[in-house]
């Protein structure tokens, strides 16, 4: 066992960050090329019907996910930014530290990449933009971007990474 782990820890250092890294930027990319788009052609509030369920729409989010704090006087903003800074330097040591396993560097630059594009909307406009709707009836799941969806995906697959790492211990 301590032979494996052994094994592990040698990979993960000797594993490059690069990759990882470029994924991240990959996602930042996607991420503020679309947001560009919705913010070239569409006026706030505008939408555009796609399905029965989806819709694209501009809003911006002056607070966390969900809206969270965002009818506050623009502290929040600031907050944010700070937070998804300190994500961002915690994640890319998370990655020098662990770019050897796979699903958990992959889970760690879809968050980075999803955080930075969000801070970049935080500096830039003072707001996120968000612009895929998704909608049953009258309930409307807030709107939300890529980078958020980057953000989920890596947070699904860095639990779904934890599963695997806990029933291999066992």
């Amino acid at each position: 066992m301590a032979a494996a782990r052994s094994m592990s820890a040698s990979r993960s250092r000797g594993s490059s960050i690069w990759p990882w890294l470029g994924l991240a930027v990959i996602i930042v990319i996607i991420d503020q090329f679309t947001k560009t788009l919705i913010l070239g052609y569409y006026k706030l509030g505008d939408a555009t019907y796609v399905t029965s369920f989806f819709n694209v729409v501009r809003a911006h989010n002056t607070g966390a996910a969900f809206s969270f704090l965002a009818d506050h006087s623009g502290w929040q903003r600031w907050l944010f930014t700070a937070i998804g800074v300190g994500a961002a330097v915690f994640i890319v040591w998370m990655l020098k530290s662990h770019a050897g396993q796979k699903l958990f560097s992959f889970s760690m630059a879809c968050i980075l990449g999803g955080a930075i594009g969000n801070v970049v909307d935080r500096m830039m406009h003072g707001y996120v933009v968000d612009f895929l709707s998704f909608h049953a009836g009258n309930w409307y799941f807030p709107a939300f971007n890529a980078a958020d969806s980057a953000i989920t995906l890596g947070a699904i697959c860095l639990i779904v990474d934890e599963i695997r790492r806990v029933r291999r211990g066992k």
